[in-house]
């Protein structure tokens, strides 16, 4: 790249009364200028040391070689399109631009891009999360469970337009049309895949008697299959509550996702023989034990049948048919005996019930619940009379008992003119002046309410 001159400013004129002088903030501003300006894009190469992830999201490190070394720094967002993690000593390639740090006047890359020496950035991501999953136990053979034997409901992660999903079917239902199938439709290859191939997986769980879960697509380059050599996907797959089937690319293509499913099929219809490879050896073997018990069966009768021909053709059990057959004919005799004799027993049992239902008839049942009837009706009146007799007496001894009571009640005395006279501190009835002396309060009960009065002066008597 060719390189631009440093111009700081025009040199003062002779004879001029004094210098022009750069404050340190002017001069870092425009040495700023001319380095970002000059190289904007630029690949540089070199040895990783001091690699520093600050709590912020962003990387710090030196870039060195033999003679030089140069500070770099990886924004927060530039790191999340980094599909690798760099170490200290790795060799790299980077490309950014040149900007300088003015609080302590140097100059750094910031760099967007990182590709390591002698491997693909990919494949260095690739191995990197393969070894650090492996570590975690993610590839163990102890946390593979088995698939099950007769599974009735499979779930796949797949694009639905692709040959992947017709050549799953089309293998599924040559040997198994009975079993149910759930397609997540979701996208193989690109950046949204991963987050797609993620929510398949969780959404599949929550369906319920799923059997098996599948994940699968063509095959294609290591950016084709990237989507499935990303950790979210690898944590998902291993959080699977379902037994899980890694069907990806061609047999010779590996993923991370192989590794930590349950099973890894070669190819997507190489998953689909082995889903249903369980029922067909069950039907195999269903088959050969339904042969030999037929053989073992047909033995076992043709032997029976020599034994008893064997033991029947003996003159005994042609003098015991004779009585077999004796009593059969006998049995056949007593059965014909018995249905006539059942026979006239129900004819006269017929004709019994028409005579009970000539004299039911006769009887006039009707004629004699009138007659009850008449009977109780007159009972009926008999008793209301007595009833309202004994309740006119009963209100005449009443009237009579609350005439007495009246004549005896005090409130009939205060009608006739009389009172009663309370003494109201003591509360009690007044019966001599004596009890009293002027002043005192009194209370004076008439037939029809209550007066207050008070003592003026006691009378004496006449």
């Amino acid at each position: 790249m060719e390189q631009k001159g440093l111009d700081f400013g025009a040199a003062p004129p002779r004879g001029a009364p004094r210098r022009q002088a750069w404050t340190v903030s002017q001069l870092s501003e425009r040495i700023r200028g001319a380095l970002e300006t000059s190289f904007f894009d630029v690949w540089v190469e070199g040895e990783v040391s001091n690699l520093s992830l600050a709590g912020s999201g962003h990387w710090y490190f030196t870039l060195k070689d033999e003679r030089a070394q140069l500070r770099a720094v990886v924004w927060k967002t530039d790191a999340r399109l980094i599909r690798f993690r760099p170490k200290d000593g790795l060799k790299v390639l980077v490309r950014g631009s040149l900007r300088v740090y003015a609080p302590k006047g140097e100059y750094q890359i910031q760099v967007q891009v990182i590709e390591p020496l002698g491997k693909g950035s990919l494949q260095q991501a690739f191995e990197e999360l393969k070894e650090r999953l492996a570590k975690e136990g993610l590839f163990d053979a102890g946390r593979k469970r088995p698939l099950p034997q007769l599974p009735r409901r499979i779930g796949v992660v797949t694009s639905p337009a692709g040959a992947v999903i017709r050549d799953f079917l089309r293998v599924l239902r040559s040997r198994y049309r009975n079993l149910d199938v759930v397609v997540y439709p979701a996208r193989v290859q690109g950046p949204e895949a991963a987050a797609e191939i993620v929510a398949g997986i969780r959404a599949l769980q929550r369906v319920p008697s799923l059997d098996v879960l599948v994940v699968a697509r063509g095959g294609g380059s290591l950016e084709d299959l990237w989507p499935f050599n990303e950790e979210r996907v690898a944590r998902a797959l291993a959080a699977s509550r379902i037994p899980t089937i890694s069907a990806i690319g061609h047999e010779t293509d590996f993923t991370i996702a192989d590794f930590v499913a349950d099973l890894r099929a070669a190819t997507p219809s190489a998953a689909a023989e082995r889903v249903v490879q369980a029922k067909e050896e069950l039907a195999a073997r269903v088959v050969s034990l339904q042969r030999r018990a037929s053989g073992s069966l047909r033995l076992r009768l043709t032997r029976t049948r020599a034994r008893v021909a064997a033991v029947t053709s003996h003159r005994v059990f042609e003098a015991e048919r004779g009585r077999l057959h004796t009593s059969a004919q006998r049995t056949d005799e007593l059965m014909r005996r018995a249905e006539a004799g059942l026979q006239r027993r129900y004819e006269r049992s017929r004709e019994r019930l028409g005579r009970g239902v000539t004299r039911l008839e006769a009887f006039r049942w009707q004629r004699q619940l009138a007659g009850q009837r008449e009977r109780i009706e007159l009972s009926r009146r008999r008793l209301l009379g007595l009833a309202r007799g004994a309740l006119v007496a009963r209100r005449g001894v009443l009237a009579r008992a609350l005439g007495k009571l009246d004549s005896l009640s005090p409130l009939a005395v205060l009608g006739r003119g009389y009172a009663l006279v309370w003494h109201e501190p003591a509360g009690r009835l007044l019966r001599s002046p004596a009890d009293v002396v002027p002043g005192d309060p009194l209370r004076i009960r008439l037939a029809e309410g209550e007066l207050a009065a008070t003592v003026a002066a006691k009378v004496p008597e006449p």
